[in-house]
């Protein structure tokens, strides 16, 4: 292939971005704060090491997602209470709001609802930014570990405590679907407290060392 004389030109082009946000209702974080200060907590769900859990929000409630032991990492589904074809949609939330989501940022449902599932209110690792290697944390680019992938790059081995498998048998249990209809419903995560990036040179998705510690929270108000 031969690299055409005007290769740095184009190169040097300007980025625009492609959904700008300044015409979207922004959280009143304030607000938020707020209601946060005189919250009671009325419950509280723990997930057992690779396994899932589930837990309902209702509407103005707040959840949070703490780590409770070493740094641990997390994948995160959303459906609507009443309408399971209603969930997170990590791609939109991805071109809404950036690669990687943090306060401020919400948590877009599928089309054709398309509204805030939930909107992230604090993130005590806030402060991680973006390091040198392009990494940063709670990404939306990560579609979850699966057996299907694993069988591909294993040669054929099944792993069925990976996150696809896991969120399955939660919502499997947690509705009484059978396995394989409940299945269908998991989707794309956000990955929480997981610290992750594309390379510079090959573009591939990696991972690294969670910055998270024991007691680093995130929690967002459930807005659908």
């Amino acid at each position: 292939m031969t690299t055409p004389p005007d290769a740095d030109s184009r190169r040097a082009i300007a980025p625009v971005v492609c959904y700008p946000t300044e015409t979207l209702n922004s959280p009143d974080l304030e607000l938020y704060r707020s209601a946060r200060a005189t919250a009671t907590k009325i419950s509280e769900t723990v997930a057992a090491p690779r396994e899932a859990a589930t837990f309902h929000a209702s509407a103005g409630q707040f959840f949070r997602i703490t780590s409770i032991e070493g740094p641990q990492v997390g994948d995160l589904n959303l459906w609507a209470a009443d309408d399971l074809n209603e969930r997170f949609f990590s791609g939109k939330t991805r071109a809404l709001h950036g690669t990687h989501v943090t306060t401020g940022d919400q948590l877009w449902s599928s089309i054709p609802f398309l509204r805030p599932m939930a909107t992230i209110t604090e993130d005590t690792l806030e402060w991680y930014g973006i390091d040198a290697f392009g990494g940063s944390v709670h990404d939306v680019i990560g579609t979850r570990c699966d057996p299907y992938t694993h069988a591909a790059l294993s040669g054929g081995d099944e792993y069925h405590h990976c996150c696809h498998s896991n969120l399955t048998r939660a919502l499997a249990t947690e509705t009484g679907m059978t396995g394989k209809e409940a299945e269908l419903y998991v989707h794309d995560v956000l990955n929480v407290f997981m610290c992750t990036g594309f390379t510079r040179d090959t573009g591939q998705y990696f991972m690294k060392a969670s910055p998270v510690r024991p007691g680093d929270y995130t929690p967002a108000p459930e807005l659908a």
